[in-house]
């Protein structure tokens, strides 16, 4: 049969706009291009750390390259030969060198290790990301001896130890760390080298200025070391009053159990890693050793996480703690957000003295990690990933003592791994939490823990409030030398 032509409406015109976003788009002089840098980013030069670049440089005096106040080096890439523990070095991965604890997942054949001697640092070593989130700045300390430390850390070394103070506190700034994002490379993963911090303008400071900066940096390094060593020693102290247990297996391999040993314990949900073996023989040692248990919530805590809570951003808004920020000392905060009661009596805000733990991530990563809120948090919106454990005023347990319980690397924390539940993103229940058993001691051994565990989180807590202090007060002066010149 034939076909007959039809009367159809004519096409759309096409877009005359494009309707998704407007090009970003500045000219720049030739002259720019003529400073040394063999590559030409187009955002870089529209960056806001370009403008600020531009604002420090144009002024006659007052301001230094960082190459004049530091050396800035990076060992080269790493190709470590990976043994196990009982044989190796520990590593720390880049982003693990900003943990509170830093717990290594990697040994390292030290004669394997081409220039093992230079990836060691001590204490007090300004250390800056240079692959990823970029130019964030922080300070080598106690759990960082004797460990081999990733390549992707730049490492300063201030020409002038009077000015080791200043160059820190300017790193932190929000102007360095714009102009350290100014200068980065790639595409998918950002990359900064040595020769672009060294192009860094830096304005300079006085001699009484200069001290005050020290003076306040030396303290947050001793505040991180005594933080580190009191959480070890309340450690220790909790191993030594039930005695030293080491797992050999996991259950790796496979392993049975009765099902009727599974009901028994009135769990509904039935993951393997809640009844593998080594679990089974801490909490067999804990019962032998410890003076009986008592749950969480018999122990007068209350437990809960907040509604899930949609994440707007706000210019103005409140800052929000993600669950990966609570495990790192001074973490970046950088996302504001619409502020609200987000389904929570205390608007997913948290008070010094609570416990926080993440309830959701890899078992081999963050989940389960517990933390005790300190000052430095107080104020903030705090993720709805994270379990809020309260004291009530008739809590049978110090907080310090359960929060040491609960994170003990070798008899606590592997317990709370148990109970996670899921395989894409594993997650553990407030539930679960409620009823989790606690080894009871001799009242006054859990004094002496909780006042150890409790004083790590203070002196933790007043490091990350002396170092914001500290990038504030440089930011101060990065913009009155910007806007009026030294």
């Amino acid at each position: 049969m034939a076909l007959r032509a039809r009367l159809v409406a004519p096409p759309p015109l096409p877009e005359s706009d494009w309707p998704w976003h407007t090009v970003n788009a500045a000219s720049i002089p030739v002259s720019a291009l003529l400073l040394g840098d063999r590559r030409i980013e187009a955002e870089n030069f529209l960056s806001s750390g370009y403008g600020l670049r531009t604002a420090i440089e144009s002024k006659s005096r007052g301001w230094s390259r960082l190459a004049v106040l530091a050396r800035t080096w990076q060992p080269n890439r790493l190709k470590g030969i990976q043994v196990s523990s009982e044989y190796g070095t520990p590593f720390l991965a880049a982003t693990q060198v900003y943990d509170v604890h830093p717990i290594p997942r990697k040994w390292l054949s030290l004669e394997r290790t081409e220039d093992a001697s230079t990836r060691f640092v001590s204490d007090g070593t300004i250390l800056v990301t240079c692959s990823g989130s970029v130019g964030r700045p922080t300070l080598a300390y106690s759990p960082h001896r004797s460990t081999l430390i990733s390549h992707d850390l730049l490492r300063v070394q201030p020409l002038d130890e009077r000015q080791r103070g200043w160059i820190y506190a300017f790193l932190h700034a929000s102007q360095a760390r714009a102009m350290t994002k100014g200068a980065q490379y790639g595409h998918i993963i950002k990359h900064l080298e040595t020769s672009h911090l060294d192009a860094i303008p830096v304005p300079l400071i006085g001699d009484r200025d200069a001290a005050d900066f020290n003076k306040r940096v030396a303290a947050i390094l001793h505040l991180r070391n005594e933080s580190y060593r009191l959480t070890l020693d309340a450690e220790a102290r909790f191993e030594a009053a039930l005695g030293e247990k080491r797992i050999v297996d996991w259950g790796e391999q496979g392993f049975e159990i009765k099902i009727s040993s599974a009901f028994a314990l009135g769990r509904r949900r039935f993951e393997a890693a809640f009844h593998n073996p080594g679990a089974t023989a801490i909490k067999n040692h804990l019962k032998k050793n410890g003076k009986g248990f008592t749950t969480i919530s018999a122990a007068g805590y209350e437990v809960w996480l907040p509604s899930r809570f949609r994440r707007i951003p706000a210019t103005e808004g409140a800052l929000l703690v993600d669950s990966a920020d609570l495990t790192e000392v001074n973490p970046d905060l950088t996302k504001y957000i619409a502020d609200g009661d987000f389904g929570d009596p205390y608007r997913a805000r948290v008070e010094e003295g609570w416990i926080l733990m993440a309830r959701s991530g890899q078992t081999y990563g963050i989940i389960g990690t517990c933390v005790l809120a300190g000052k430095d948090l107080e104020g903030k919106v705090i993720s709805d990933h994270v379990m809020r454990i309260k004291p009530t005023k008739q809590a049978a347990i110090a907080p310090g003592y359960l929060v040491t319980g609960l994170s003990h690397p070798r008899l606590g924390r592997p317990l709370i791994k148990a109970l996670a539940y899921g395989s894409s993103i594993p997650e553990i229940e407030v539930a679960d939490i409620e009823s989790l058993e606690v080894v009871r001691l001799d009242p006054k051994e859990e004094e002496a823990i909780a006042e150890l565990a409790e004083a790590s989180a203070k002196a933790r807590a007043a490091a990350d409030i002396i170092e914001r202090e500290i990038a504030g007060d440089a930011e101060k002066i990065i913009a009155k030398f910007i806007e009026h010149g030294n």
